[in-house]
């Protein structure tokens, strides 16, 4: 790999990013707030610039929720609950969902589900697909 394909100073991520698989459970077992069953986006700003996101979830029978406005300050981590976004409207709960993240400039994409409906909890996470 040459310098110019691996430049330290380009911003990494990526500016749109997906995610097929969503789904938060609706029932929880456990003390609150800690213990409720979520989807989480982290997301990492690593540039120099704010980062300006909107989320939209997209559902199995074509109904949408969002835009949702977000912001990631320069060199920055947010980690932000699917189950904590409200404006404009709260999001469905218990459907399958997949979600897109735009933003204004690259950043990298995590989403992770804290499945808590039994007492045996289960933890998933993965990286968006970036495009």
């Amino acid at each position: 790999m040459t310098d110019e394909d691996n430049n330290a100073t380009d911003p990494i991520g990526e500016r749109r990013w997906e995610l097929p698989g969503g789904h938060v459970p609706v029932d929880s077992t456990g003390s609150e707030p800690e213990m409720v069953s979520h989807e989480k986006l982290c997301l990492l700003n690593a540039g120099d610039e704010m980062a300006t996101l909107e989320v939209t979830l997209h559902y199995a029978d074509g109904n949408e929720a969002g835009p949702y406005p977000l912001s990631v300050a320069p060199r920055r981590v947010r980690h932000v609950r699917i189950n904590d976004l409200i404006d404009p409207y709260a999001p469905p709960l218990g459907e399958d969902y997949g979600i897109v993240v735009e933003s204004n400039v690259p950043v990298v994409v995590q989403w992770s589900r804290q499945d808590t409906r039994q007492a045996e909890n289960a933890g998933l996470s993965t990286l968006a697909y970036g495009e």
